[in-house]
Protein backbone atom coordinates (compact mmCIF):
# COMPACT_ATOMS: atom_id res chain seq x y z
CA UNK A 1 0.00 0.00 0.00
CA UNK A 2 1.36 3.42 -0.95
CA UNK A 3 1.77 5.81 1.96
CA UNK A 4 2.26 9.58 2.09
CA UNK A 5 5.71 10.60 3.37
CA UNK A 6 5.77 11.60 7.01
CA UNK A 7 7.75 14.78 6.35
CA UNK A 8 7.78 17.45 3.64
CA UNK A 9 10.22 17.10 0.76
CA UNK A 10 10.67 19.30 -2.32
CA UNK A 11 12.88 16.77 -4.08
CA UNK A 12 11.83 16.44 -7.71
CA UNK A 13 9.33 19.28 -7.61
CA UNK A 14 11.20 22.35 -8.88
CA UNK A 15 11.99 21.05 -12.34
CA UNK A 16 9.75 23.41 -14.36
CA UNK A 17 9.22 27.15 -14.69
CA UNK A 18 5.68 26.84 -13.32
CA UNK A 19 6.87 24.95 -10.25
CA UNK A 20 9.65 27.44 -9.55
CA UNK A 21 7.25 30.36 -9.93
CA UNK A 22 4.79 28.70 -7.55
CA UNK A 23 7.53 28.16 -4.97
CA UNK A 24 8.78 31.74 -5.18
CA UNK A 25 5.21 33.03 -4.88
CA UNK A 26 5.16 31.25 -1.54
CA UNK A 27 8.21 33.29 -0.48
CA UNK A 28 6.43 36.52 -1.39
CA UNK A 29 3.37 35.40 0.56
CA UNK A 30 5.55 35.06 3.65
CA UNK A 31 6.16 38.83 3.57
CA UNK A 32 2.64 39.52 4.80
CA UNK A 33 3.67 39.61 8.44
CA UNK A 34 1.11 40.86 10.95
CA UNK A 35 2.84 42.43 13.92
CA UNK A 36 -0.53 43.97 14.75
CA UNK A 37 -4.00 43.20 13.44
CA UNK A 38 -3.98 43.25 9.60
CA UNK A 39 -1.12 45.73 9.61
CA UNK A 40 1.89 45.44 7.27
CA UNK A 41 5.10 44.99 9.24
CA UNK A 42 6.82 48.12 7.88
CA UNK A 43 4.16 50.32 9.50
CA UNK A 44 4.71 48.78 12.91
CA UNK A 45 8.51 48.99 12.92
CA UNK A 46 8.69 52.78 13.17
CA UNK A 47 6.21 52.66 16.05
CA UNK A 48 9.01 50.93 17.93
CA UNK A 49 10.96 54.21 17.87
CA UNK A 50 10.39 57.61 19.45
CA UNK A 51 9.03 59.08 16.20
CA UNK A 52 5.75 57.27 16.78
CA UNK A 53 3.92 55.55 19.60
CA UNK A 54 1.46 52.80 20.31
CA UNK A 55 -1.78 53.47 22.15
CA UNK A 56 -0.77 52.06 25.54
CA UNK A 57 1.63 54.23 27.50
CA UNK A 58 5.14 52.95 28.20
CA UNK A 59 4.35 49.86 26.14
CA UNK A 60 6.33 50.59 22.98
CA UNK A 61 8.90 47.83 22.69
CA UNK A 62 11.56 50.13 21.30
CA UNK A 63 12.22 51.35 24.84
CA UNK A 64 11.21 50.34 28.33
CA UNK A 65 10.32 47.17 30.13
CA UNK A 66 8.27 45.61 27.33
CA UNK A 67 11.40 44.76 25.38
CA UNK A 68 12.27 41.36 26.80
CA UNK A 69 12.94 37.81 25.52
CA UNK A 70 9.32 36.78 26.05
CA UNK A 71 7.78 39.62 24.06
CA UNK A 72 5.43 38.16 21.46
CA UNK A 73 6.26 40.79 18.82
CA UNK A 74 9.97 40.10 19.15
CA UNK A 75 9.30 36.39 18.77
CA UNK A 76 7.04 36.96 15.77
CA UNK A 77 9.60 39.16 14.01
CA UNK A 78 12.32 36.52 14.45
CA UNK A 79 10.19 33.58 13.35
CA UNK A 80 8.69 35.45 10.39
CA UNK A 81 12.13 36.20 8.97
CA UNK A 82 13.17 32.56 9.27
CA UNK A 83 9.91 31.52 7.64
CA UNK A 84 10.87 33.63 4.60
CA UNK A 85 14.36 32.13 4.63
CA UNK A 86 13.06 28.57 4.91
CA UNK A 87 10.71 29.00 1.98
CA UNK A 88 13.41 30.62 -0.14
CA UNK A 89 15.94 27.89 0.71
CA UNK A 90 13.44 25.23 -0.23
CA UNK A 91 13.01 26.66 -3.73
CA UNK A 92 16.65 27.56 -4.33
CA UNK A 93 18.00 24.23 -3.09
CA UNK A 94 15.19 22.20 -4.62
CA UNK A 95 15.85 23.65 -8.09
CA UNK A 96 19.62 23.05 -8.06
CA UNK A 97 19.52 19.61 -9.80
CA UNK A 98 17.58 21.13 -12.72
CA UNK A 99 19.42 24.39 -13.36
CA UNK A 100 20.67 23.26 -16.76
CA UNK A 101 17.21 22.27 -17.99
CA UNK A 102 15.00 24.93 -16.46
CA UNK A 103 13.52 27.24 -19.07
CA UNK A 104 11.66 30.54 -19.42
CA UNK A 105 11.84 32.91 -16.47
CA UNK A 106 12.97 30.22 -14.03
CA UNK A 107 16.36 31.81 -13.35
CA UNK A 108 14.76 35.19 -12.77
CA UNK A 109 12.37 33.68 -10.21
CA UNK A 110 15.25 31.93 -8.42
CA UNK A 111 17.13 35.24 -8.29
CA UNK A 112 14.05 36.85 -6.76
CA UNK A 113 14.05 34.17 -4.05
CA UNK A 114 17.69 35.01 -3.28
CA UNK A 115 16.85 38.71 -2.97
CA UNK A 116 13.98 37.96 -0.60
CA UNK A 117 16.17 35.66 1.49
CA UNK A 118 18.84 38.35 1.71
CA UNK A 119 16.19 40.87 2.71
CA UNK A 120 15.13 38.64 5.60
CA UNK A 121 18.73 38.27 6.74
CA UNK A 122 19.17 42.05 6.60
CA UNK A 123 16.18 42.46 8.93
CA UNK A 124 17.61 39.87 11.30
CA UNK A 125 21.11 41.32 11.63
CA UNK A 126 19.84 44.90 11.90
CA UNK A 127 17.54 43.81 14.74
CA UNK A 128 19.33 40.99 16.58
CA UNK A 129 22.98 41.21 15.47
CA UNK A 130 24.49 37.73 15.20
CA UNK A 131 21.88 35.15 14.16
CA UNK A 132 21.77 31.54 12.92
CA UNK A 133 22.58 31.35 9.22
CA UNK A 134 21.27 28.78 6.74
CA UNK A 135 21.59 28.83 2.96
CA UNK A 136 20.00 25.40 2.54
CA UNK A 137 17.03 23.63 4.14
CA UNK A 138 17.85 23.02 7.79
CA UNK A 139 18.67 19.56 9.09
CA UNK A 140 17.79 18.32 12.56
CA UNK A 141 21.45 18.54 13.57
CA UNK A 142 21.62 22.23 12.62
CA UNK A 143 19.06 23.11 15.26
CA UNK A 144 22.02 23.01 17.62
CA UNK A 145 24.08 25.53 15.60
CA UNK A 146 25.46 28.66 17.19
CA UNK A 147 24.80 32.13 15.82
CA UNK A 148 26.83 33.33 12.84
CA UNK A 149 28.62 36.69 12.87
CA UNK A 150 26.54 39.57 11.56
CA UNK A 151 29.54 40.72 9.53
CA UNK A 152 29.65 37.41 7.66
CA UNK A 153 25.92 37.57 6.96
CA UNK A 154 26.23 41.16 5.74
CA UNK A 155 28.95 40.13 3.29
CA UNK A 156 26.74 37.24 2.17
CA UNK A 157 23.92 39.73 1.43
CA UNK A 158 26.21 41.98 -0.59
CA UNK A 159 27.68 39.03 -2.47
CA UNK A 160 24.25 37.61 -3.25
CA UNK A 161 23.05 40.90 -4.69
CA UNK A 162 26.13 41.10 -6.90
CA UNK A 163 25.47 37.55 -8.08
CA UNK A 164 21.82 37.99 -9.00
CA UNK A 165 21.48 41.62 -10.08
CA UNK A 166 22.37 41.05 -13.73
CA UNK A 167 19.83 38.22 -14.02
CA UNK A 168 16.96 40.56 -13.10
CA UNK A 169 15.27 43.23 -15.25
CA UNK A 170 15.60 46.84 -14.16
CA UNK A 171 11.82 47.04 -13.83
CA UNK A 172 9.89 43.83 -13.52
CA UNK A 173 6.88 43.52 -15.81
CA UNK A 174 4.84 41.88 -13.04
CA UNK A 175 4.35 44.56 -10.41
CA UNK A 176 5.22 43.46 -6.90
CA UNK A 177 8.18 41.27 -7.83
CA UNK A 178 11.69 42.37 -6.94
CA UNK A 179 13.98 43.44 -9.76
CA UNK A 180 17.53 44.68 -10.37
CA UNK A 181 16.76 48.05 -8.79
CA UNK A 182 15.69 46.27 -5.59
CA UNK A 183 18.82 44.09 -5.60
CA UNK A 184 21.05 47.15 -5.78
CA UNK A 185 18.84 48.97 -3.29
CA UNK A 186 19.12 46.14 -0.78
CA UNK A 187 22.87 46.02 -1.30
CA UNK A 188 22.99 49.76 -0.57
CA UNK A 189 20.75 49.45 2.49
CA UNK A 190 22.83 46.62 3.94
CA UNK A 191 26.16 48.31 3.22
CA UNK A 192 24.93 51.51 4.88
CA UNK A 193 24.29 49.46 8.01
CA UNK A 194 27.80 48.00 7.87
CA UNK A 195 29.30 51.43 7.32
CA UNK A 196 27.43 53.13 10.14
CA UNK A 197 28.29 50.36 12.62
CA UNK A 198 31.83 50.06 11.24
CA UNK A 199 31.66 46.31 10.66
CA UNK A 200 35.14 44.73 10.62
CA UNK A 201 36.58 48.21 11.10
CA UNK A 202 35.82 48.78 7.41
CA UNK A 203 33.16 51.46 7.65
CA UNK A 204 34.55 53.50 4.77
CA UNK A 205 34.59 50.50 2.48
CA UNK A 206 30.96 49.72 3.23
CA UNK A 207 29.93 53.34 2.73
CA UNK A 208 31.57 53.25 -0.70
CA UNK A 209 29.72 50.05 -1.56
CA UNK A 210 26.45 51.68 -0.46
CA UNK A 211 27.04 54.79 -2.58
CA UNK A 212 27.98 52.80 -5.67
CA UNK A 213 25.04 50.42 -5.34
CA UNK A 214 22.53 53.23 -4.93
CA UNK A 215 24.04 55.21 -7.78
CA UNK A 216 23.71 52.18 -10.08
CA UNK A 217 19.94 52.71 -10.04
CA UNK A 218 20.15 56.40 -10.98
CA UNK A 219 18.83 56.87 -14.48
CA UNK A 220 16.95 53.58 -14.35
CA UNK A 221 14.24 54.63 -11.92
CA UNK A 222 13.06 58.05 -10.74
CA UNK A 223 10.83 59.92 -8.29
CA UNK A 224 7.09 60.28 -8.66
CA UNK A 225 5.93 63.81 -9.33
CA UNK A 226 3.64 64.04 -6.31
CA UNK A 227 4.56 62.81 -2.82
CA UNK A 228 0.91 62.31 -1.81
CA UNK A 229 0.28 59.94 -4.74
CA UNK A 230 2.59 57.34 -3.22
CA UNK A 231 0.25 56.43 -0.36
CA UNK A 232 -3.26 55.99 -1.75
CA UNK A 233 -4.89 53.76 -4.33
CA UNK A 234 -5.63 56.51 -6.83
CA UNK A 235 -2.08 57.81 -6.93
CA UNK A 236 -0.52 54.38 -7.10
CA UNK A 237 -2.20 53.74 -10.46
CA UNK A 238 0.03 56.40 -12.04
CA UNK A 239 3.10 55.35 -14.05
CA UNK A 240 5.46 57.74 -12.29
CA UNK A 241 4.45 56.31 -8.89
CA UNK A 242 5.04 52.79 -10.18
CA UNK A 243 8.52 53.90 -11.24
CA UNK A 244 9.45 55.13 -7.76
CA UNK A 245 8.01 52.12 -5.93
CA UNK A 246 10.91 49.69 -6.23
CA UNK A 247 9.57 47.07 -3.82
CA UNK A 248 6.02 47.04 -2.48
CA UNK A 249 3.63 44.76 -0.69
CA UNK A 250 0.77 44.18 -3.12
CA UNK A 251 -2.90 44.37 -2.18
CA UNK A 252 -6.00 43.92 -4.31
CA UNK A 253 -9.77 44.35 -4.31
CA UNK A 254 -10.12 41.93 -7.22
CA UNK A 255 -10.36 38.13 -7.28
CA UNK A 256 -8.81 36.75 -4.10
CA UNK A 257 -9.06 40.04 -2.27
CA UNK A 258 -6.21 41.10 -0.01
CA UNK A 259 -6.55 44.22 2.10
CA UNK A 260 -4.96 45.93 5.09
CA UNK A 261 -6.26 48.28 7.79
CA UNK A 262 -3.49 50.84 8.17
CA UNK A 263 -5.75 53.87 8.02
CA UNK A 264 -8.56 52.44 10.12
CA UNK A 265 -6.23 51.88 13.08
CA UNK A 266 -4.73 55.35 13.17
CA UNK A 267 -7.53 57.83 12.43
CA UNK A 268 -10.10 59.85 14.34
CA UNK A 269 -12.67 58.09 16.49
CA UNK A 270 -15.23 59.94 14.37
CA UNK A 271 -14.90 57.26 11.69
CA UNK A 272 -12.39 54.67 12.85
CA UNK A 273 -10.08 53.53 15.61
CA UNK A 274 -6.93 55.03 17.06
CA UNK A 275 -4.15 52.67 18.06
CA UNK A 276 -1.01 54.37 16.73
CA UNK A 277 0.12 57.98 16.92
CA UNK A 278 2.86 60.24 15.54
CA UNK A 279 5.09 61.91 18.11
CA UNK A 280 5.79 65.57 18.64
CA UNK A 281 9.48 64.79 18.12
CA UNK A 282 8.65 63.86 14.54
CA UNK A 283 6.39 66.87 13.99
CA UNK A 284 9.06 69.27 15.17
CA UNK A 285 11.60 67.76 12.77
CA UNK A 286 9.87 69.22 9.71
CA UNK A 287 11.47 72.45 8.55
CA UNK A 288 9.62 75.61 7.69
CA UNK A 289 9.12 76.29 4.02
CA UNK A 290 12.18 78.56 4.03
CA UNK A 291 14.38 75.52 4.70
CA UNK A 292 15.11 76.35 8.33
CA UNK A 293 14.28 74.33 11.44
CA UNK A 294 11.45 75.71 13.56
CA UNK A 295 13.83 77.17 16.15
CA UNK A 296 15.70 79.00 13.39
CA UNK A 297 12.86 80.26 11.20
CA UNK A 298 10.83 83.47 11.65
CA UNK A 299 7.97 81.69 9.85
CA UNK A 300 7.22 79.31 12.71
CA UNK A 301 4.20 80.16 14.88
CA UNK A 302 3.52 77.92 17.94
CA UNK A 303 -0.17 78.87 17.68
CA UNK A 304 -0.40 77.49 14.12
CA UNK A 305 2.34 74.84 13.91
CA UNK A 306 1.28 73.45 10.53
CA UNK A 307 1.50 76.77 8.72
CA UNK A 308 4.55 77.59 6.57
CA UNK A 309 5.97 74.09 7.04
CA UNK A 310 7.63 71.57 4.74
CA UNK A 311 4.61 70.33 2.70
CA UNK A 312 5.41 66.80 3.86
CA UNK A 313 4.21 67.86 7.31
CA UNK A 314 0.68 68.29 6.00
CA UNK A 315 1.00 65.22 3.77
CA UNK A 316 1.99 63.04 6.71
CA UNK A 317 0.15 64.51 9.71
CA UNK A 318 -3.28 65.77 10.68
CA UNK A 319 -3.72 67.97 13.73
CA UNK A 320 -6.28 70.10 15.57
CA UNK A 321 -8.07 72.43 13.15
CA UNK A 322 -7.38 70.42 10.00
CA UNK A 323 -10.20 69.29 7.72
CA UNK A 324 -10.18 65.51 7.52
CA UNK A 325 -11.62 63.68 4.51
CA UNK A 326 -12.18 59.95 4.21
CA UNK A 327 -14.51 57.16 3.24
CA UNK A 328 -16.15 54.58 5.47
CA UNK A 329 -17.35 52.06 2.89
CA UNK A 330 -15.88 52.93 -0.51
CA UNK A 331 -19.05 54.50 -1.93
CA UNK A 332 -20.24 58.08 -2.42
CA UNK A 333 -22.49 57.56 0.58
CA UNK A 334 -19.47 56.65 2.71
CA UNK A 335 -17.65 59.93 2.20
CA UNK A 336 -16.89 61.88 5.35
CA UNK A 337 -15.47 65.31 6.00
CA UNK A 338 -15.09 67.07 9.34
CA UNK A 339 -12.88 69.46 11.29
CA UNK A 340 -10.44 67.70 13.61
CA UNK A 341 -11.11 69.06 17.09
CA UNK A 342 -8.72 68.38 19.92
CA UNK A 343 -10.46 70.12 22.79
CA UNK A 344 -14.24 70.45 22.50
CA UNK A 345 -17.12 67.94 22.69
CA UNK A 346 -18.56 68.92 19.30
CA UNK A 347 -17.08 69.75 15.91
CA UNK A 348 -18.21 70.62 12.39
CA UNK A 349 -19.17 67.91 9.90
CA UNK A 350 -19.98 68.25 6.20
CA UNK A 351 -23.18 66.85 4.73
CA UNK A 352 -22.45 65.83 1.14
CA UNK A 353 -26.14 65.46 0.34
CA UNK A 354 -27.06 69.04 1.25
CA UNK A 355 -23.69 70.66 0.70
CA UNK A 356 -23.79 72.21 4.17
CA UNK A 357 -21.84 72.04 7.42
CA UNK A 358 -23.43 71.08 10.73
CA UNK A 359 -22.34 70.69 14.33
CA UNK A 360 -22.07 67.12 15.59
CA UNK A 361 -20.70 65.06 18.47
CA UNK A 362 -16.90 64.89 18.46
CA UNK A 363 -16.05 61.26 19.27
CA UNK A 364 -12.39 62.14 19.91
CA UNK A 365 -13.54 63.98 23.05
CA UNK A 366 -17.12 62.91 23.74
CA UNK A 367 -17.49 59.12 23.41
CA UNK A 368 -16.84 55.93 25.33
CA UNK A 369 -13.72 55.32 23.25
CA UNK A 370 -12.40 58.87 23.46
CA UNK A 371 -9.62 57.71 25.77
CA UNK A 372 -7.87 56.20 22.72
CA UNK A 373 -8.02 59.37 20.62
CA UNK A 374 -5.20 61.41 19.12
CA UNK A 375 -5.33 63.84 22.05
CA UNK A 376 -6.02 61.48 24.93
CA UNK A 377 -3.79 58.52 24.11
CA UNK A 378 -1.72 60.43 21.57
CA UNK A 379 0.28 63.66 21.50
CA UNK A 380 -2.24 65.70 19.53
CA UNK A 381 -1.25 64.43 16.09
CA UNK A 382 -2.81 61.89 13.76
CA UNK A 383 -1.37 60.01 10.78
CA UNK A 384 -2.53 61.36 7.43
CA UNK A 385 -0.04 59.18 5.53
CA UNK A 386 -1.94 56.06 4.38
CA UNK A 387 -5.13 57.56 5.89
CA UNK A 388 -5.82 60.18 3.22
CA UNK A 389 -8.06 57.79 1.31
CA UNK A 390 -11.28 59.03 -0.26
CA UNK A 391 -12.36 56.35 -2.76
CA UNK A 392 -12.08 53.08 -0.84
CA UNK A 393 -13.18 51.94 2.59
CA UNK A 394 -10.76 52.94 5.31
CA UNK A 395 -11.15 49.53 6.97
CA UNK A 396 -10.53 47.58 3.74
CA UNK A 397 -7.65 49.40 2.08
CA UNK A 398 -5.93 47.92 -0.95
CA UNK A 399 -3.29 50.54 -1.68
CA UNK A 400 0.13 48.94 -1.87
CA UNK A 401 2.66 49.45 0.91
CA UNK A 402 6.20 50.51 -0.04
CA UNK A 403 9.11 48.46 1.24
CA UNK A 404 11.68 50.35 -0.83
CA UNK A 405 11.36 53.58 -2.82
CA UNK A 406 13.75 55.38 -5.14
CA UNK A 407 13.74 58.30 -2.69
CA UNK A 408 15.50 56.05 -0.17
CA UNK A 409 18.27 55.30 -2.66
CA UNK A 410 18.86 59.00 -3.31
CA UNK A 411 19.20 59.64 0.42
CA UNK A 412 21.31 56.51 0.95
CA UNK A 413 23.71 57.67 -1.75
CA UNK A 414 23.89 61.11 -0.16
CA UNK A 415 24.44 59.76 3.35
CA UNK A 416 27.17 57.36 2.28
CA UNK A 417 29.02 60.11 0.40
CA UNK A 418 28.64 62.47 3.36
CA UNK A 419 30.10 59.88 5.72
CA UNK A 420 33.02 59.49 3.29
CA UNK A 421 33.33 63.31 3.39
CA UNK A 422 33.02 63.39 -0.39
CA UNK A 423 30.80 66.44 -0.58
CA UNK A 424 30.25 67.19 -4.24
CA UNK A 425 27.47 68.32 -6.55
CA UNK A 426 26.09 64.79 -6.84
CA UNK A 427 25.35 64.74 -3.09
CA UNK A 428 23.50 68.03 -3.16
CA UNK A 429 21.60 66.99 -6.28
CA UNK A 430 20.43 63.72 -4.71
CA UNK A 431 19.05 65.54 -1.67
CA UNK A 432 17.60 68.36 -3.77
CA UNK A 433 15.63 65.89 -5.87
CA UNK A 434 13.87 64.62 -2.76
CA UNK A 435 13.34 68.08 -1.26
CA UNK A 436 12.27 69.78 -4.49
CA UNK A 437 9.67 67.13 -5.24
CA UNK A 438 7.76 68.33 -2.17
CA UNK A 439 8.40 72.01 -2.78
CA UNK A 440 11.33 72.50 -0.42
CA UNK A 441 14.32 74.66 -1.37
CA UNK A 442 17.72 73.37 -2.40
CA UNK A 443 20.43 72.53 0.11
CA UNK A 444 21.44 75.84 1.70
CA UNK A 445 24.79 77.24 0.62
CA UNK A 446 26.03 77.45 4.22
CA UNK A 447 25.71 73.67 4.55
CA UNK A 448 27.80 72.83 1.52
CA UNK A 449 31.30 71.67 2.38
CA UNK A 450 30.38 70.91 6.01
CA UNK A 451 30.21 67.22 6.79
CA UNK A 452 28.42 67.84 10.08
CA UNK A 453 25.74 70.11 8.63
CA UNK A 454 25.14 67.77 5.70
CA UNK A 455 24.94 64.79 8.06
CA UNK A 456 22.27 66.67 10.01
CA UNK A 457 20.30 67.42 6.84
CA UNK A 458 20.34 63.93 5.34
CA UNK A 459 19.21 62.41 8.65
CA UNK A 460 16.42 64.97 8.81
CA UNK A 461 15.38 64.13 5.26
CA UNK A 462 15.27 60.40 5.97
CA UNK A 463 12.88 61.02 8.86
CA UNK A 464 10.41 63.34 7.15
CA UNK A 465 10.47 61.55 3.79
CA UNK A 466 10.44 57.90 4.90
CA UNK A 467 8.61 57.83 8.23
CA UNK A 468 6.13 54.96 8.62
CA UNK A 469 7.99 52.92 6.03
CA UNK A 470 10.00 50.97 8.59
CA UNK A 471 13.39 52.57 7.97
CA UNK A 472 13.86 54.66 11.09
CA UNK A 473 13.75 51.42 13.06
CA UNK A 474 17.20 50.59 11.63
CA UNK A 475 18.35 54.21 11.27
CA UNK A 476 18.03 54.78 15.02
CA UNK A 477 20.31 51.81 15.55
CA UNK A 478 22.80 52.87 12.89
CA UNK A 479 23.03 56.41 14.24
CA UNK A 480 23.00 55.32 17.90
CA UNK A 481 20.34 57.89 18.78
CA UNK A 482 18.14 55.64 20.90
CA UNK A 483 19.25 57.28 24.14
CA UNK A 484 18.46 60.87 23.14
CA UNK A 485 15.22 59.91 21.38
CA UNK A 486 13.90 58.00 24.37
CA UNK A 487 15.39 59.72 27.42
CA UNK A 488 12.28 61.69 28.40
CA UNK A 489 8.48 61.44 28.41
CA UNK A 490 6.49 62.05 25.23
CA UNK A 491 5.30 65.63 25.10
CA UNK A 492 2.59 66.94 22.80
CA UNK A 493 0.01 69.65 22.15
CA UNK A 494 -0.67 72.70 24.38
CA UNK A 495 -3.16 71.88 27.13
CA UNK A 496 -6.36 73.79 27.73
CA UNK A 497 -6.22 75.78 30.95
CA UNK A 498 -9.95 76.05 31.61
CA UNK A 499 -13.33 74.83 30.34
CA UNK A 500 -16.89 76.03 30.78
CA UNK A 501 -19.73 73.96 32.25
CA UNK A 502 -20.45 72.40 28.83
CA UNK A 503 -16.89 71.21 28.32
CA UNK A 504 -15.81 73.91 25.87
CA UNK A 505 -12.34 75.40 26.18
CA UNK A 506 -12.25 78.95 27.52
CA UNK A 507 -8.50 79.40 27.85
CA UNK A 508 -5.29 77.74 26.77
CA UNK A 509 -4.58 75.42 23.88
CA UNK A 510 -3.06 76.50 20.58
CA UNK A 511 -4.78 79.89 20.59
CA UNK A 512 -3.01 80.87 23.79
CA UNK A 513 0.39 79.40 22.89
CA UNK A 514 3.14 81.94 23.39
CA UNK A 515 6.08 82.76 21.08
CA UNK A 516 8.53 81.23 23.53
CA UNK A 517 6.93 77.77 23.18
CA UNK A 518 9.59 76.59 20.77
CA UNK A 519 11.60 73.49 21.71
CA UNK A 520 15.29 73.61 22.47
CA UNK A 521 17.33 71.55 20.02
CA UNK A 522 20.66 72.46 21.62
CA UNK A 523 20.48 70.43 24.81
CA UNK A 524 23.65 68.70 23.57
CA UNK A 525 25.52 68.65 20.27
CA UNK A 526 24.01 65.25 19.55
CA UNK A 527 20.48 66.58 20.12
CA UNK A 528 21.18 69.36 17.65
CA UNK A 529 22.74 67.06 15.06
CA UNK A 530 19.80 64.67 15.17
CA UNK A 531 17.03 67.27 15.57
CA UNK A 532 15.90 65.93 18.94
CA UNK A 533 13.87 68.62 20.75
CA UNK A 534 13.79 69.28 24.47
CA UNK A 535 10.60 70.71 26.02
CA UNK A 536 11.72 71.31 29.60
CA UNK A 537 11.23 75.10 29.46
CA UNK A 538 7.45 74.80 28.98
CA UNK A 539 6.65 71.14 29.57
CA UNK A 540 4.02 71.97 32.21
CA UNK A 541 1.89 73.53 29.46
CA UNK A 542 1.95 70.40 27.28
CA UNK A 543 0.20 67.07 27.09
CA UNK A 544 2.51 64.39 28.46
CA UNK A 545 2.51 60.60 28.28
CA UNK A 546 5.10 57.81 28.71
CA UNK A 547 6.36 59.39 31.91
CA UNK A 548 8.26 56.25 32.84
CA UNK A 549 9.94 55.69 29.48
CA UNK A 550 13.60 54.85 29.71
CA UNK A 551 16.45 53.76 27.50
CA UNK A 552 19.15 51.15 28.00
CA UNK A 553 21.86 50.68 25.38
CA UNK A 554 21.10 46.98 25.25
CA UNK A 555 17.93 47.99 23.38
CA UNK A 556 20.01 48.67 20.27
CA UNK A 557 19.70 44.92 19.77
CA UNK A 558 16.52 42.99 20.43
CA UNK A 559 16.79 39.94 22.69
CA UNK A 560 16.86 36.52 21.11
CA UNK A 561 13.40 35.07 21.84
CA UNK A 562 13.53 32.88 24.92
CA UNK A 563 11.55 30.19 23.10
CA UNK A 564 14.41 29.89 20.58
CA UNK A 565 17.03 29.58 23.31
CA UNK A 566 14.91 26.94 25.04
CA UNK A 567 15.02 24.93 21.82
CA UNK A 568 18.70 25.59 21.23
CA UNK A 569 20.78 26.74 24.24
CA UNK A 570 23.77 27.17 21.90
CA UNK A 571 22.24 30.35 20.53
CA UNK A 572 23.08 32.33 23.68
CA UNK A 573 21.37 35.61 24.57
CA UNK A 574 22.32 39.13 23.59
CA UNK A 575 24.23 40.97 26.28
CA UNK A 576 22.40 42.13 29.43
CA UNK A 577 19.04 40.48 28.68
Amino acid sequence: MDREPSDYSSVGFYKSEAAVKTGVTGVYNALYINLAYNLPFSIMLDHWTALAMERAENNTIGAGGSLNPDNSSVRSWWSSMYFIIARANSVIYGAEPYLETLEGASMQYLSEARVLRAYAYYNLISTFGDVPFYSQPVTIEQYQDQRSAKEDILDFIIGEMDAVAETLPWTTTERGRVDRAVAYGLKARAALLGGSLNYRGSGAEYFRIAAQAAQAVFGQRSLAQNFDDLFNITGQAKADVRNEMLFELMYSDQGSKLFHMIGFGQISRNYGQTGRHPSQILADTYECIDGNRIDESPLYDPRRPSMNRDPRFNSTLWMHGDTVVGNTNGTDGGRIKFVLEGYNPTTMFYNYSTGTWYQGVNADINSGAAWTSFVNAGAGLMWKKFSNETVEAINNQTCNVPVMRFAELLLTYAEAKIELNELDASVYDAINQVRNRSGMPDVAEYRKGSQELMRQLVRRERKVELIMEGLHFADMRRWKTGDIENDSPSYGFPLAESYDENGYITSGGYDDATPDMIPNFHKTERHNLNDIPDYDAYKDKLKVRDRNRFWDDKFYLFPVPQAEIDRNPNLAQNSEY
